[in-house]
């Protein structure tokens, strides 16, 4: 077998994959065991022509919103392939009696809020912000306060994955208007009744543009109780530790996805302006789409997975780490190797010495998904020290040998 045109091979696809991931959306790599599913309490393409009210409230139910911007159900929409929430000016102040005061609005907002909530996971959207300084988010929250860890105090959780503005401006917080915003807020009431904003370290990535120039992805993977990580566009993640120092795993309770354009407070951020508002080019945030994702054994095969297919969320095939692999000689080899698919495939593993002669040839049934683990590679007899072999694996639609998805190669160097 000509190993220069097998390491060619590699280096191409090696180059393809990374092409293909500076361009994709979906999930990080899972932990090693374990998949990514889609969990379609939380996942949402917009494609319709009215809200999916099974998923969705369109309007927060336990806030009115901030003054002077009201959530108003009128402001949200489905059309275009997209979710749409408009910032207008009211033709006349509203006033609202809520939480124990008068509350005065004359700046039309919109919330989207599901019906579920959702415990750990990885979320995101694709969004772009209004050109206005109105929001465009999208983040997680408590609906109600837990009872803390002395029993006479309480807390709520906040959990921002992207919280920004669509234009800059001579006030303060005139950098929400670019990059991405990550906060995580533990709402905590103590014994002497005294309120508390207890954040995590902020998490932002910088960018010159703003954000209602384009659209661009934003995910956030709640990993457990005390940390989460970031993503934007095509970037290398950050990760944020949760204010740990009331409660050691402080996330711990179910959040609620919101999905919201609001007014923020005056003057961190000015307000919009009426033209700005009128203007129906400018005063509209876009979800393309929401996306959540559940962490599942990788061989589970009891999620349905109907969902993942028409989407085509990923570019099909199995990855590994490196293009060559040193294992001890045994009759049972532990192949690290990750796979993406759209709806359940099969994978088959081809081993070939160097002569190109077969010595195995084993077949599995990939479930959907983005799967992490170690595929056990079961031989009739020891492999020979010193010897590189070569493993040829290839993604087929089930029934379907011969419409391959993907072929890739790892070189196994076998040590004593």
């Amino acid at each position: 077998m000509n190993f220069k045109k097998i390491t060619a091979f590699i280096v191409l696809v090696c180059i393809g994959n990374l092409i293909y991931v500076q361009a994709q959306s979906g999930p990080p790599k899972p932990p090693i065991g374990k998949r990514w599913v889609l969990n379609p309490d939380f996942s949402d393409e917009f494609n319709g022509t009215e809200l999916d009210t099974d998923k969705w409230l369109d309007n927060h139910p336990t806030w009115k919103g901030r003054e002077p911007g009201l959530f108003m159900s009128s402001q949200v929409s489905v059309k275009d392939g997209y979710l749409q929430i408009r910032g207008e000016k009211m033709k006349k102040d509203t006033i609202i009696n809520a939480y124990n005061r008068e509350m005065i609005f004359n700046v039309k907002g919109g919330a989207v809020v599901s019906k579920k909530a959702a415990f750990l996971g990885y979320y995101e959207t694709k969004m772009k912000a209004s050109a206005t300084t109105m929001s465009a988010t999208f983040w997680f929250s408590t609906s109600k306060t837990s009872i803390g860890p002395n029993d006479c105090d309480k807390y709520g959780l906040e959990w921002d994955i992207q919280e920004c503005i669509g234009r800059k401006g001579d006030f303060k917080g005139s950098f929400f208007a670019s990059g991405m915003h990550s906060n995580a807020h533990f709402w905590y009431t103590d014994c002497e009744k005294k309120k508390h904003d207890y954040r995590a370290a902020q998490v932002r990535f910088e960018d010159d543009e703003v954000a209602s120039k384009d659209f661009h992805v934003y995910g956030g993977w709640w990993r457990d109780e005390s940390s989460a990580s970031y993503y934007y566009d095509n970037r290398a993640p950050k990760h944020q530790y949760f204010y740990d120092k009331v409660k050691k795993k402080p996330f711990d309770k179910p959040m609620y996805m919101r999905l919201v354009c609001e007014t923020y407070p005056f003057p961190w951020i000015e307000l919009p302006n009426d033209e700005e508002l009128a203007d129906p080019s400018k005063n509209v945030v876009y979800y393309d789409w929401v996306r959540g994702y559940k962490l599942v054994d990788f061989n589970d095969e009891s999620h349905d997975t109907k969902q993942e297919n028409p989407i085509r969320i990923y570019d099909e095939g199995v990855i590994f780490d490196s293009e060559s692999i040193d294992l001890k000689s045994s009759k049972a080899l532990k192949i690290p190797l990750s796979y993406k698919a759209n709806k359940d495939r099969v994978i088959s593993f081809l081993l070939k010495d160097s002569e190109g002669k077969n010595i195995v040839d084993q077949k599995i049934t990939a479930y959907a998904g983005y799967a992490n683990f170690e595929y056990d590679l079961k031989l009739k007899s020891k492999l020979k020290p010193s010897n590189t072999y070569v493993l040829l694996v290839t993604t087929y639609p089930i029934g379907d040998k011969k419409s391959f998805l993907d072929k890739s190669t790892l070189l196994i160097n076998i040590t004593k």
